[in-house]
């Protein structure tokens, strides 16, 4: 197979590569934007070889021996997500929760075998792809067992086969996204599921976690593209039959899809492909206000054009990600096909949002477009470097019907920004944007800048999002539309998921995982 794998170094505190992390003078650029009182000296980046992790409490046997490591270098980058209460807790060198062993399994008879060892040894298990959440998913927080063990899946990578008549294909759950689509790019075929996270991610991590990705409509969700399931449990293994539909009863991948790990170790999937996309064009429409925005997306949302990007980004998300003065927010409309030109479509979105009082941006510019996608790949580097220096810098995001929309917006914004000035003792800001929209709603994402207080900032990050989450449970919105559940989303997940399924739920997970080893804490209290 091709392999894009290269020398590169990830970090294991924070996001991405280490060579791409943001430098001191990029960093001083960015600290200068804001308050100076807000801005301390930089955390210092902890020498891995200073660590000082937990003695692993337990050894595998000697059949298991070869497919695991204690080395303390992989222990630490695998003992939290990217939240940004992670890195500000990685940068502490707090890793009392790190496991005890990583191990790194080639087949699922290896899998099954270190299920099998768990379960007997009382060891927590947690299934990890590319360690990039940020709801505590990969974390483990529980005193119920005598060890834990870290299932890494990343060399459980291959294409499989290709089903080119049918345009889909088998992939392990370990692939990052480069490398599954290095695989299916000289077969002329795309997953394209693009999230934030690609370069990072795994398949396997997408279908856990129900991950958003590349387009802003029909295809939303990693959930769309999925024909067939396999999955690994400590009571056996679940395969649901490759089928383009069905209405043979409830769906079984239904029930393993956000799982989160919980209810067994997703292998593999068959996956409906696209034709790799040859038309594309792009159009940034400025509005007066967000509200104006918010209404000319529902009208393209409601439409049927389908742009693969309809992104929405208010007055000061604008300012940030855009390089705009002018206070207006940005709509970043795009299109994208196969097999004819998109050109008219784009068209057509233009002059409804100019119907809803935009103003589109020449195509010689492109200025907004183009500093998105910039700002867009380069934030998690940024949002590291601020927290290093003083800054609470962090994301939420929602659902919700359109007739709610507006107000919930409006809402958000400014609950959480009495939040920041409660918590930090001064506001912060808080800004919108829109990434995924429906006919029948949008999802709205947050970004929170405050003022953090040294030794105190995991803490602060905890008690404002709590208070956002408080007020989407309230409206009724959902806890989360694509960053799933993890450890941190438990109290309003528990709210939101209706009583008698939790039932259900917890049945499916004494059935599949009798002894609880499998990410405990995560869907479960």
């Amino acid at each position: 197979m091709a392999d894009v794998r290269t020398e590169r170094i990830r970090s294991w505190w924070g996001w991405g590569w280490q060579d791409a992390a943001v430098g001191e003078a990029e960093r001083a650029g960015l600290v200068a934007r804001l308050p100076p009182h807000w801005v301390a000296d930089p955390l210092p980046i902890p020498d891995i070889d200073d660590l000082e992790l937990r003695a692993p409490r337990v050894r595998p046997p000697g059949s298991l021996a070869r497919l695991c490591t204690v080395h303390p270098h992989v222990r630490a980058a695998h003992t939290y997500g990217k939240a940004y209460r992670d890195v500000i807790r990685a940068l502490r060198g707090e890793l009392d929760a790190a496991p005890d062993l990583v191990a790194f399994p080639e087949s699922e008879e290896q899998i099954v075998d270190l299920l099998d060892w768990a379960g007997e040894e009382n060891v927590a298990v947690i299934p990890y792809g590319g360690g990039s959440s940020v709801v505590g998913g990969v974390e483990y927080r529980g005193d119920g067992h005598d060890a834990v063990l870290c299932l890494d899946l990343t060399r459980m990578d291959r294409v499989l086969e290709v089903d080119r008549t049918s345009r889909a294909a088998l992939i392990q759950a370990g692939a990052l996204g480069p490398v599954l689509e290095s695989q299916l790019a000289p077969h002329g075929l795309t997953l394209r599921h693009f999230p934030q996270s690609f370069e990072f991610s795994t398949l396997g991590g997408w279908l856990a976690t129900r991950a958003g990705g590349h387009f802003a409509m029909r295809h939303t969700h990693i959930d769309d593209f999925v024909e067939s399931l396999r999955v690994l449990s400590p009571s056996g293994t679940t395969e649901s039959r490759r089928l383009p539909a069905s209405g043979a009863g409830p769906s079984p991948d239904r029930l393993f899809l956000g799982s989160e790990g919980t209810l067994g170790v997703i292998t593999q999937a068959w996956l409906r492909l696209q034709d790799r996309p040859v038309h594309k064009a792009s159009r940034g429409v400025s509005f007066g206000d967000f509200g104006s925005g918010l209404e000319a997306v529902r009208a393209i949302a409601q439409s049927g054009l389908d742009p693969s990007n309809c992104r929405l980004l208010d007055e000061a998300e604008a300012a940030i990600n855009t390089g705009r003065a002018d206070g207006r927010a940005v709509l970043v409309l795009g299109f994208e096909s196969a097999v004819h030109p998109v050109d008219t479509a784009l068209v057509r979105a233009v002059e409804i949002a100019e119907a809803h009082g935009g103003t589109a941006e020449s195509r010689s510019t492109q200025d907004s477009v183009g500093g998105w996608r910039s700002a867009f790949l380069r934030m998690p580097y940024v949002r590291d470097a601020l927290a290093r220096s003083g800054a609470i810098v962090e994301t939420f995001e929602t659902a919700c019907t359109w007739r709610t929309a507006a107000q919930l917006c409006a809402t958000v914004r400014s609950g959480v920004l009495a939040a920041t000035e409660e918590v930090c003792g001064e506001p912060g800001v808080v800004t919108a944007r829109v990434t995924h929209v429906y006919p029948d709603g949008v999802a709205p994402y947050f970004t929170v800048i405050a003022r953090s207080r040294r030794g105190a900032e995991v803490q602060m990050w905890d008690q404002i999002k709590a208070a956002a989450s408080d007020i989407l449970d309230r409206l009724g919105a959902s806890i989360t539309h694509h960053h799933a559940v993890g450890r941190d989303h438990l109290r309003w997940y528990e709210a939101q998921r209706p009583h008698e399924f939790h039932k259900v739920l917890r049945a499916a997970k004494n059935s599949l995982d009798p002894r609880g080893i499998l990410n405990p804490g995560v869907l479960f209290d």
